[in-house]
């Protein structure tokens, strides 16, 4: 089983250019785990000091926020496609 996960550009200078990648990872968990191992110095930016992932930090499988399909609990499908938006900010 794969998925395609779509890394946003602000992650590009954390990733040495890196905008997409391929992960074998079951659940969201497990693809944190497999980005954060990948590229370490995104760590900060994903998790909070808690380990939790950052409230700024939303993920989309196949354009739908995956907070409805079950979060943590949803179970990847071979040929999901994960976006990774972290949230703007701005006034």
């Amino acid at each position: 089983m794969s998925v395609k996960v779509v890394l946003p550009s602000a992650f590009e200078k954390h990733t040495s250019g890196t905008r997409e990648i391929q992960s074998q990872a079951a659940n969201l968990v497990q693809l944190i785990a497999e980005i954060e191992s990948s590229f370490p110095a995104l760590k900060p930016h994903l998790r909070d000091a808690d380990g939790k992932i950052r409230r700024f930090i939303n993920f989309y499988v196949n354009d739908e926020d995956i907070r409805f399909l079950g979060n943590d609990k949803y179970e990847f499908k071979d040929g999901d496609e994960i976006l990774v938006i972290p949230s703007i900010a701005g006034g």
